[in-house]
């Protein structure tokens, strides 16, 4: 009775099921594991800025969490390069990645050298939502992770700053980074409606 589906919901696993049985395009609208949605705004608005980011780096700080994920699979898929930082203890898992020797990802210990020459700096919450009873222990274990303006000093002189929002000022990233001259985080939030209009007429189209 429709002509796509897009599913916002928990596990991978959930959406892969009903897609394994479904006649029409399936959208993975959000899980727990990816977020390609969001990363397709993120791509777009880093293309509008700075024009092709194919050969580019950008720098994750933070938790490995269906952002990170998703922009490890782009990497691949728009040939840049990612360095992640997340704290001991929160790395990537290669598996849930799907890294299998790829060329695009390097992790840094030190959040600071993942930035460092980095065209984009990206972020998201330390507590993603099913997270909540951790959250005291992880503004421990992320203190460090913050991107604030000396981080900011590391990457490129012209690179921008991404949020996928709501952001917690103070904790994942400073205000004055965040509200400051180098982020585009509400060009990003516009560009979801965008580049999702996009994904539909290219999915009704075929």
């Amino acid at each position: 009775m429709c002509d796509l589906v897009m599913i916002r919901t928990f596990e991978q696993r959930i959406l892969e099921r009903f897609a394994s049985g479904s006649r029409v395009p399936v959208i993975n609208g959000l899980t727990n594991e990816y977020h390609p949605c969001q990363i397709l705004a993120d791509v777009y608005t880093f293309i509008e800025r700075r024009g092709s980011i194919r050969g580019k780096t950008v720098a994750w700080i933070g938790d490995a969490n269906n952002m990170c994920l998703a922009w490890v699979q782009a990497a691949g898929i728009f040939d840049f390069k990612l360095n992640v930082s997340t704290p001991p203890g929160y790395e990537v898992e290669p598996e849930r990645a799907g890294l299998f020797g790829t060329g695009h990802y390097e992790e840094f210990r030190d959040p600071m050298q993942a930035a460092k020459g980095a065209h984009l700096v990206t972020t998201d919450v330390w507590t993603s939502m099913g997270f909540e009873a951790e959250n005291e222990a992880r503004k421990r274990d992320f203190q460090d992770w913050m991107v604030d303006a000396e981080m900011m000093k590391a990457a490129r002189k012209d690179a921008l700053f991404m949020h996928c929002l709501p952001a917690h000022r103070g904790e994942e990233v400073a205000a004055e980074v965040i509200d400051g001259k180098q982020s585009v985080v509400w060009e990003e939030a516009e560009n979801r409606l965008h580049t999702q209009k996009a994904l539909l007429v290219e999915l009704l189209a075929t």
